[in-house]
């Protein structure tokens, strides 16, 4: 409704307007990496469809409204991105490691952490998002770190940077988890001249400082 409500308002301003769609729309990809003309591999009525469905609607909405309604949409589709200043516990996974390590907490794996996810630094995304609102394409657009990495590599990542002492505990996995997912990016590179600059290896550091100043001064 939020995405429809904003439609009708780009709609009566002449505005562009931008629409943050993810990479979940992908689903559970039978297609690796997964390409913008992918059309995903969902299930309508699992546990998390309605952020998956909610995404797709999302996509389908803009589109209508710049067939029928002359409306300037663009499209981006955000793989995991991570940085300074998230949340300590909002449920995604880097800072749910950052957060458990530095608060010397097993690290929780669910499932085997053979699942891959790409994680991007937040100011690649910043840059791939004014590329794309600038730019005269509508998307959609991945925009997202081609570097690939299973659960259990991502943790071994996080080890190193915080402390080589912390621990894993598995926990049984989440229904509809994607295995794998990796963006290709060849449409963002030729038509944005965009692509990621920051490694996990470089910009995990720069959001450990963060997560280590607010979690030392008390902050929940």
């Amino acid at each position: 409704m939020g995405t429809l409500n904003m439609l009708g308002l780009a709609k009566r301003i002449g505005a562009r307007f931008l629409l943050t769609s993810t990479s979940e729309v992908y689903g559970d990809p039978l297609e690796h990496p997964q390409k913008e003309t992918y059309w995903g591999h969902v299930n309508p009525i699992g546990v998390r469809s309605c952020y998956d469905e909610g995404k797709r609607t999302a996509e389908t909405l803009a589109m209508d409204y710049h067939r029928g309604a002359d409306v300037e949409v663009r499209i981006a589709r955000i793989f995991n991105t991570y940085g300074p200043r998230m949340c300590l516990d909002d449920g995604r996974v880097v800072s749910n490691f950052v957060a458990q390590a530095i608060r010397k907490q097993p690290m929780t794996v669910y499932g085997d952490g053979k699942q891959t996810r790409s994680f991007q630094y937040v100011s690649d995304l910043v840059n791939g998002l004014m590329a794309l609102m600038e730019g005269e394409h509508i998307g959609p657009f991945n925009l997202g770190n081609p570097g690939e990495f299973t659960m259990l590599e991502l943790a071994e990542v996080v080890k190193e940077t915080i402390d080589p002492s912390a621990t894993i505990e598995f926990k049984e996995n989440t229904a509809d988890d994607p295995h794998k997912r990796k963006p290709d990016i060849s449409k963002a590179k030729e038509l944005l001249n965009w692509e990621p600059k920051i490694s996990l290896r470089e910009g995990l550091p720069l959001m450990v400082t963060d997560f280590q100043k607010r979690i030392l001064n008390g902050e929940k």
